[in-house]
């Protein structure tokens, strides 16, 4: 923890992919922000997560007008997890905050931020008393979904949390030893626990550009924290089969018994066909079920990289010590190197 008195570094990580509408917007108003904390020398890591735009000429000309700024180039688009991931594994600060570039996240919440954090709690999470700027359809079905998510699985996710939020070094240091490569980072962040206070805000429309998150995606994203902090929906097959088992068991009973006080009926083909049809689908279902977690064990057992860097950025500087005792060398404009 922070002493009052201390002067410590804080990295802001920013995950970007098609952005060139927001950088400068970002650039103005977190800069003076950033500045104006006492006792805070910064660094900003922009990850630039395989964009086809112009984004990267964009950083890279912030980054020559600003060593403060870094840029790591990752080699194609591999996600926002995955960007968001590099980026933590990049920054050197003593307190780490992952925030968009869109500004939607208010940069003008970090001193606060940073002020819980040196009374001393070790995370500081940013929630959104509102979600004003979403539509009605998205604000319903992220309700859903953490209802959904906290009654299946023992990991409760805090409501209306993001990435948004300040992690001290031993939480940053905790997340780099969790192994898997399905990264869902929400649930990674509250998997680690550590001393949480909880900062309220307003979220804002974006600056500029359109959100990359379509519905698809987003759906995406929702089955993957589930699968990868319950497996209810794997213990709940049993249960469905149970339950169709007795159905059946319960419905031969009937007929043995009708026959048997009634005689014979004529067939009914029909409800035999909707029934053989019935079970067919439910059996698929939970096919799809299990194959969801079957495909994530595969995926784990490849132990591909969760990223690859193509080049990271730096302006020239001379050595010194940043947090955690790291030397930084000095590097040549557009000099690729690894600080790990």
């Amino acid at each position: 923890m922070p002493g009052p008195y201390d002067i410590r570094l804080l990295s802001l990580v920013v995950p970007c992919y098609n952005e060139s509408e927001s950088i400068a917007n970002f650039f103005n108003c977190v800069i003076p922000i950033l500045e104006s904390i006492d006792r805070i020398r910064f660094e900003i890591v922009m990850v630039n997560d395989g964009s086809s735009d112009d984004t990267l000429e964009q950083l890279l000309e912030h980054a020559r007008r600003d060593e403060r700024v870094r840029v790591v180039d990752l080699t194609r688009n591999f996600g926002k997890e995955a960007a968001l991931t590099a980026g933590l594994d990049e920054a050197m600060g003593d307190a780490i905050i992952p925030i968009d570039v869109d500004l939607q996240d208010p940069p003008a919440l970090i001193p606060e931020l940073v002020a819980r954090w040196r009374e001393g709690a070790e995370v500081v999470l940013a929630q959104r008393s509102r979600r004003a700027c979403d539509t009605w359809l998205k604000r319903i079905t992220a309700a859903a979904y953490y209802r959904i998510h906290n009654r299946l699985s023992d990991l409760k996710l805090p409501v209306n949390v993001g990435d948004f939020r300040l992690m001290d070094r031993v939480v940053i240091n905790a997340l780099k030893q969790l192994p898997e490569r399905h990264r869902f980072m929400k649930g990674l962040f509250a998997w680690v626990g550590y001393k949480t206070a909880i900062v309220r805000y307003e979220r804002e429309p974006r600056s500029a550009g359109r959100s990359k998150f379509s519905g698809w995606r987003l759906w995406n994203l929702a089955l993957e924290g589930i699968t990868s902090f319950s497996t209810l929906p794997l213990r709940s097959w049993t249960y469905i089969g149970l339950l169709i088992a007795f159905s059946a068991f319960c419905y031969g009973t009937f007929i043995v018994v009708r026959t048997l006080m009634l005689g014979v009926d004529v067939p009914g083909y029909a409800s035999l066909l909707s029934i053989v049809l019935f079970l067919g689908g439910i059996q698929l279902i939970g096919l799809g079920v299990v194959g969801e977690y079957i495909g994530r064990i595969y995926d784990e057992a490849k132990g591909r990289p969760i990223y690859l860097v193509r080049r990271r950025y730096h302006e020239p500087r001379q050595d010194r010590l940043i947090a955690g005792g790291r030397r930084v060398i000095r590097l040549e404009r557009g000099q690729a190197a690894n600080h790990r």
